[in-house]
């Protein structure tokens, strides 16, 4: 049950990080540079202070690559939101992940069961049903961009399954992504006419403290407990979740299609993730995806 509140937490922040940013950008609060730059900056201090705080430094190394995985998704995310509707861009980005996560696992030696097939099937449907009435062609460097972002968001999620000092690790991917977007940031700064403002500047601040620093570290510890297809699988429920607290929060229709989405969505992750959940594998099994035996 510890397990699945990690889970349950690491999600809730990822919607959240979700709807702040669609704050931010889509009403214009802040542009797309200054929220990148805010979100990783205030998540890299956050984290320095928790690390300080408790005492003792970062466990191992951390290769360079996670916090590349890490700049280029958040890079790619904001500036494909606001070239592309958040309809397609969330289908583009999940499917995104899902492709580099499972083939990651596949090549690894994971073997998932046919009801694990099922499970995935389902809730890609649900996905697909959340988000078919805002698709239309996208722009193409937009769709481009969100892809990109898929991969390195799924990338760095994989690199995140080695399981030690999860919050060390965070905090130091933040510290060195900030690092590698900074340049591109301010550059891109320099050639428009920045816009911020007080709540701008307030949601890309809890965007990158709590969502996103916060939320990332529970990341972090919950991959090492989950094949890497079942990793891809829970992050489906996202943009249902997303679109759930869009209608609690900001007024936005609940619908049967949501509805059937959210069914769909719980029913094929309930499948796959709740067998792990109920009996703990041992660690061959669970590295190998399949169920455990008894």
């Amino acid at each position: 049950m510890r397990l699945l509140a990690q889970i349950a937490a690491t999600l809730c922040a990822f919607a959240a990080n979700s709807l702040l940013t669609r704050a931010a950008l889509e009403a214009g609060r802040l542009d797309p540079a200054t929220f990148t730059l805010v979100r990783l900056a205030s998540g890299a201090a956050v984290l320095a202070l928790l690390v300080r705080l408790r005492g003792r430094p970062v466990a191992g190394r951390e290769p360079w690559s996670s916090a590349l995985w890490l700049a280029g998704y958040a890079v790619c995310f904001t500036w494909a939101y606001v070239r592309i509707g958040a309809a397609v861009g969330a289908l583009l980005l999940f499917a995104a992940v899902q492709i580099t996560m499972i083939a990651a696992g596949l090549i690894g030696g994971e073997r998932p069961e046919r009801i694990d097939w099922l499970g995935l099937a389902l809730a890609a449907a649900g996905v697909v049903v959340l988000t078919r009435p805002g698709l239309e062609a996208p722009d193409l460097v937009g769709a481009l961009l969100m892809v990109a972002a898929g991969a390195c968001w799924g990338a760095y999620s994989l690199a995140g399954r080695s399981g030690h000092d999860p919050l060390g690790r965070t905090a130091r991917n933040f510290a060195r992504a900030t690092a590698f977007a900074a340049p591109l940031l301010f550059a891109s700064l320099s050639l428009g006419e920045p816009i911020v403002t007080g709540p701008g500047l307030g949601l890309a601040l809890a965007s990158g403290a709590v969502a996103s620093g916060l939320g990332y570290t529970l990341w972090y510890g919950v991959l090492p407990h989950l094949a890497a297809w079942r990793a891809a699988l829970v992050q489906l429920i996202v943009p249902v979740l997303t679109a759930l607290a869009a209608a609690a929060l900001l007024g936005e229709a609940l619908t049967a299609r949501l509805g059937l989405a959210t069914a769909l969505v719980a029913l094929g992750v309930g499948l796959t993730v709740w067998p792990q959940l109920a009996a703990p594998a041992s660690p061959l099994s669970r590295a190998a995806g399949t169920p455990p035996r008894r």
